[in-house]
């Protein structure tokens, strides 16, 4: 089983414009909803993939009833929220038909207090002794100390449980003091955290902080990765057009299967840089087209940077 970890959870919910303009009133022509959180799109992914994933984090209020609801309809995922007493957050995404571009507007999530924090470690623990690997993705609602992902992450090793980070800002840089397995910051998260832009030397400077692995997230430009192995960069075979929302996601659900199944770091970021690109394309934000993926898979471009890290 593999498990992710999504402490500020989310409603999805996507409204579909003509044209996004300012100041206007809009006819909504397509509403749609989904449980969300960085985790919870890693572990739809997992499970499309054929993987057997546990959700788990906060749910609260109508809104998490509905989340939880939701994630009952969806095959493979497995649901272990921890409930709250407050609402868990909604985020709203305004696709312009027109341009093809999205609006994210992100509610912040409900305070969590510390006895429910303290529940929620309980869960892990228990989850995490049945656990392949485990993913820890996302913000942190407001009431979770800065840094829990430390805690998790020092929890998961004493486990033997092999972990990868997926954060920004400071719970980033502490959890990545703690040594996960895999770090897989974007371009401006691994600068902020190392101080420079120079994506080369500064996903050597993340495993100098404590990272075993880092995976940087170059946009269109596909996935820089240091390991212990060697250093390779991974780009699609050409710049997709379409839906971001959700891409950086599958591309952590395509590490961690590739971990799981102890394939190759060569072979473990094509099918990331894959499965990101075909979730671009796909007609539903955060979602990946099957077809594409599978088109896609033989094109990704990896190339060796170093012999060694």
């Amino acid at each position: 089983m593999i498990l992710t970890v999504t402490l500020n959870t989310a409603l999805d919910i996507t409204y579909r414009v003509r044209s996004l303009r300012p100041h206007t009133s809009h006819r909504v022509t397509d509403v749609g909803e989904r449980p969300g959180g960085k985790g919870v799109n890693v572990a739809r992914v997992l499970a499309a993939l054929g993987h057997e994933v546990t959700v788990t984090g906060f749910a609260g209020g109508a809104t998490g009833r509905v989340v939880r609801d939701l994630l009952t309809d969806t095959a493979g995922v497995r649901d272990a929220l921890v409930p709250v007493t407050g609402a868990t957050r909604r985020t709203i995404a305004v696709v312009d038909e027109r341009s093809g571009d999205t609006t994210q507007l992100n509610e912040p999530g409900p305070v969590i207090a510390p006895t429910e924090w303290d529940a929620f470690q309980d869960r892990y623990a228990e989850l995490i002794a049945s656990a392949s690997a485990v993913a820890l993705c996302g913000s942190l609602p407001p009431g979770v100390p800065v840094g829990a992902y430390a805690g998790l992450i020092r929890t998961a090793r004493a486990a033997g449980v092999p972990v990868l980070l997926d954060t920004s800002g400071e719970p980033l840089r502490r959890g990545v003091a703690a040594r996960p397995d895999i770090v897989k910051p974007n371009a401006d998260e691994l600068a902020e955290l190392t101080g420079s832009h120079e994506p080369v030397r500064a996903t050597q400077d993340a495993r100098r902080r404590g990272a075993r692995a880092v995976v940087a997230s170059l946009g269109p430009a596909g996935l820089l990765a240091a390991t212990p192995e060697g250093r390779w960069r991974a780009t699609p075979p050409d710049r997709v057009h379409g839906n971001p929302t959700g891409a950086g996601d599958s591309a952590v659900a395509g590490l961690l299967s590739g971990l799981v199944e102890d394939l190759p770091w060569p072979d473990r970021l094509t099918r990331a840089v894959a499965l990101s690109a075909a979730t671009v394309l796909a007609p539903t934000a955060g979602e990946y087209d099957v077809r594409a993926y599978e088109d896609l898979h033989d094109q990704v471009r990896v190339t060796a940077e170093v012999s060694a890290a």
